[in-house]
């Protein structure tokens, strides 16, 4: 969600492990699945079962699915993440009885770094949502162009495949802002970020139109602060705000490899007038797209 960390944080830099929630999230939360070992796992060894009940060598399965053998292999062996439509073809075709659906909500969380699994599943369920960012475009905004561009020029470098995978996890966080009932979301991006132009002048004119559009929303509020403000309260970094359903009001921050949902009331509370002051010193949302208009037209 910040955008300087890991695979689904929003940025380019290294992978952290990241913290536990400070307090307050209930139950202790279980040790998340990692690449090659935990779900991943127990859903390769139950898709070699079905094969082999199926009485198929793994080539001609394969070769069913649109897939390599080697692809397979590594799905087999929990070395990689399968996308969705290997799932839903892979239990129609092995005739597994939904054994291999039922997995696919928590394959899919596989998606994400350790760290971030906590901050997606709230992400997922909050009613409110508040992010203030400083180096790249948030990405819950981020088009897929640009967010291919982010992780194509993390270090180390990332291989083709993932890159797709993680794009398509950021892409799927999208829906919050279709989801019913509307959540309501903000955002305060500084300008310095609507400058960069990763992944060159296409990419990032079909972002900040991508920002434009999002922003219209009637649940969306989108604010620009400006270079020349000369008093800003966010000099400490980006964070993101969330409430749930239920009342839970989070933060999170995120700042090289250190990533930390902080549930501490106080803490959370300085956080959310930090960004009260934000909005307040930013750009109004119609002087906003004004500025992103103007920097479009003078491309």
């Amino acid at each position: 969600m910040s955008e300087l960390t890991g695979v689904e944080s929003d940025g380019a830099s290294g992978l952290g492990e990241g913290r536990q929630p400070e307090s307050g999230l209930g139950a202790e939360p279980e040790p998340p699945p990692e690449v090659g070992s935990g779900i991943l796992r127990v859903f390769g060894r139950q898709l070699k079962r079905f094969r082999l009940r199926a009485g198929l060598e793994r080539p001609e399965f394969a070769s069913m699915v649109g897939y390599s053998v080697s692809t397979i292999a590594a799905y087999e062996q929990g070395r990689r993440i399968p996308p969705p439509r290997l799932i839903d073809q892979a239990d129609e075709v092995l005739d597994a009885g939904g054994v291999l659906l039922e997995m696919k909500e928590e394959v899919a969380k596989a998606q994400y770094p350790a760290f971030f699994r906590d901050a997606a599943r709230l992400e997922a369920e909050a009613v409110e949502l508040h992010a203030y960012d400083t180096h790249v475009v948030k990405g819950l905004l981020q088009t897929p162009d640009y967010a291919r561009a982010v992780f194509r020029m993390w270090r180390p470098l990332l291989d083709e495949e993932t890159i797709e995978q993680r794009v398509a996890a950021r892409l799927a966080r999208q829906e919050i802002f279709t989801s019913r009932p509307l959540t309501h979301l903000s955002f305060v991006i500084e300008e310095a970020v609507l400058h960069k132009r990763l992944g060159g002048g296409q990419v990032w004119r079909g972002q900040l139109e991508q920002i434009m559009l999002i922003g219209q929303a009637r649940n969306v509020d989108m604010q620009v602060m400006p270079l020349r403000r000369e008093e800003h309260a966010g000099l400490a970094g980006p964070f993101t705000l969330m409430e749930t359903k239920d009342g839970r009001r989070i933060a999170y921050t995120e700042v090289q490899s250190d990533s930390r949902l902080h549930t501490e009331r106080a803490r959370v509370r300085e956080l959310e007038a930090t960004y009260g002051t934000l909005r307040a010193q930013a750009l109004t949302p119609q002087e906003s797209v004004a500025l992103i208009e103007k920097l479009l037209r003078e491309e």
